[in-house]
């Protein structure tokens, strides 16, 4: 038997607001539809928490902050709200804000089995029309291996491929990283390493 959802499937942005704001987990909302956040796996978090501790101190020197997992970000006019696994702004009023932020300049999602093809297609479309928006990495949590999506000319996004023994980079905030770091103390799945 498959439990129902214990919320209404369609809300208003400000009947969600109030509604999240009780909850216990956490639930992102697309257009009025509610959609329920799965929990993540142990090497999950340890990826995105080794990121962010790889971020933090060069994100401090530039005036940026990234944020994990619990920080939302609002788009396309309050009709949308996301939690990526990290967000980084440098955006003044963002520095500021309590509630969420508006205006992210790197936004990254470690992968999931259930999650592979949302974050690769419908979100990535969504996050695509979020103008501040520069790059968008993916993260593989099986695998090592991370893509970095950034913006280009027009409606030009150009890709880029990190494996085993490179440094990615994100350029709109002059950050590099071996990409072990990322992966440090993450136990890989046999065989499925780049």
């Amino acid at each position: 038997m498959i439990a129902q959802p214990q919320y209404p499937q369609k809300m208003t942005p400000a009947e969600y607001l109030a509604w999240e704001a009780q909850q216990e987990e956490r639930h992102e909302y697309v257009d009025g539809e509610i959609l329920a956040m799965t929990g993540g796996s142990i090497p999950h978090t340890k990826i995105y928490l080794n990121f962010y501790t790889a971020l933090r101190p060069h994100l401090r020197q530039r005036g940026c902050e990234a944020y994990v997992a619990d920080v939302k970000v609002q788009t396309h006019k309050n009709s949308r709200y996301f939690y990526p696994d990290i967000v980084i702004t440098c955006n003044a009023d963002d520095l500021q804000s309590e509630q969420f932020v508006e205006n992210p300049t790197v936004m990254i999602e470690v992968l999931s089995p259930s999650t592979v093809s949302y974050d690769r297609g419908e979100k990535f479309k969504y996050y695509r029309q979020i103008a501040s928006l520069e790059e968008y990495v993916l993260v593989d949590s099986k695998s090592m291996s991370v893509e970095v999506y950034q913006r280009g000319e027009g409606k030009m996004w150009r890709y880029y491929a990190y494996g085993e023994g490179e440094a990615i980079a994100l350029r709109s905030i002059e950050f590099e990283c071996p990409i072990e770091v990322l992966y440090e103390t993450v136990t890989l799945e046999e065989g499925s390493e780049n």
